[in-house]
């Protein structure tokens, strides 16, 4: 056990600085950090000495590989009250930080997976390195894409927001790059000059950043775009399924294979969220709704046997349930998403 604080937070200069502090964990969020970011981020919001955030990490591996997943398996396998504090906490910090006014600046290095998206894509300033992961991994666990997924994956260029939430898969910075997920690529190891340079003088940030500015080479993107945007267009997950199921190409059976792997749950509760959000106005309406749909998975099968068979016993073999997509039915969908009991909704900050 350590007595090292999960965030470190305090003010150089005329920034305000916001370090995720659980390396051998990968900084994966706790309601404490939440807690913490919320409560730091209310301090300086209104105080004119603090001209700027910065949100980064300590150790080398990753910015934030998510949130605690393991206690919100045990949380869903009981009462789920436990999981509902955290997902009502972290969606406000996720809020907060995307009416925040101040300029937030986030140093997305490394692994950046589910809670560290959530707290990074709402950043104004996005740096991306050559060491950057960027995933929305839920559907491999049964989950659901969440911490502002629904709001901003649809919002990604063609059809890569949809990809992204369906597969899971993994990309790059240069990816980042060429969907915006990042503003701006740095070297990872011109990244720690950066940061002092943005500390020395945070009101010349623009120039700063194209002092440090890099090469992000060819984004991996370029040579599947056409294919993504050709077969994820289906006005359902099983029409995408049978797209993919009639395509030739190595790249349609590849994500044919791997959509076959996950929640067929998931899947079906991820499409209907996008497209959901897609249509929303405010981002406080998303998080509302994504808040009744991981108030009720968090206590469904898929979830708690998705953590089973990928974190707790590592066995990557899931049995989900129902085992196709097909027979995920339209009232499953419609009680997930349905409002809350009075009293129970999900609100942001005050």
């Amino acid at each position: 056990m350590t007595d090292d604080p999960e965030v470190l937070i305090r003010v150089e200069k005329n920034v305000g600085r916001i370090t995720l502090n659980r390396p051998k964990a990968l900084h994966a969020l706790t309601l404490g950090m939440c807690e913490t970011m919320i409560g730091a981020l209310l301090d300086w919001q209104d105080d004119p000495e603090v001209y700027m955030v910065l949100i980064d990490h300590t150790g080398e591996r990753g910015f934030c590989a998510g949130g605690d997943i393991r206690m919100l398996a045990d949380s869903g396998a009981k009462d789920g009250v436990e999981a509902r504090r955290f997902f009502h906490t972290e969606y406000q910090l996720n809020h907060l930080l995307f009416t925040y006014e101040t300029p937030v600046v986030a140093v997305m290095d490394g692994i950046v997976m589910g809670g560290g998206v959530g707290i990074s894509m709402p950043a104004h300033i996005r740096i991306a390195t050559e060491r950057t992961t960027f995933a929305m991994p839920e559907t491999g666990i049964g989950l659901f894409p969440d911490v502002g997924g629904g709001w901003y994956l649809p919002r990604l260029p063609g059809k890569a927001g949809l990809w992204l939430a369906l597969t899971g898969a993994r990309i790059k910075g240069a990816d980042c790059m060429r969907l915006g997920i990042a503003t701006h690529f740095v070297e990872f190891g011109a990244v720690e000059g950066l940061k002092k340079a943005i500390i020395a003088d945070p009101r010349r940030i623009e120039e700063t950043l194209r002092k440090y500015r890099a090469d992000a080479g060819k984004a991996s993107l370029l040579g599947f775009e056409q294919d993504l945007n050709r077969l994820f267009v289906g006005e359902s997950v099983e029409e995408i399924f049978e797209f993919l199921t009639l395509d030739s190409s190595d790249w349609g059976k590849a994500q044919l294979e791997v959509m076959k792997t996950k929640s067929p749950q998931t899947l079906k509760v991820a499409f209907e969220q996008l497209k959901r959000g897609a249509a929303m106005e405010d981002f406080a309406d998303n998080m509302a709704m994504e808040y009744r749909i991981g108030s009720r998975v968090v206590m469904k099968h898929d979830f708690i046997e998705g953590v089973r068979a990928v974190i707790v016993d590592k066995d990557n073999a899931p049995r989900w349930s129902p085992a196709r997509v097909e027979d995920v039915t339209d009232a499953a969908l419609a009680e997930i998403f349905a409002p809350l009991p009075p009293g129970e909704e999900w609100t942001p900050l005050t």
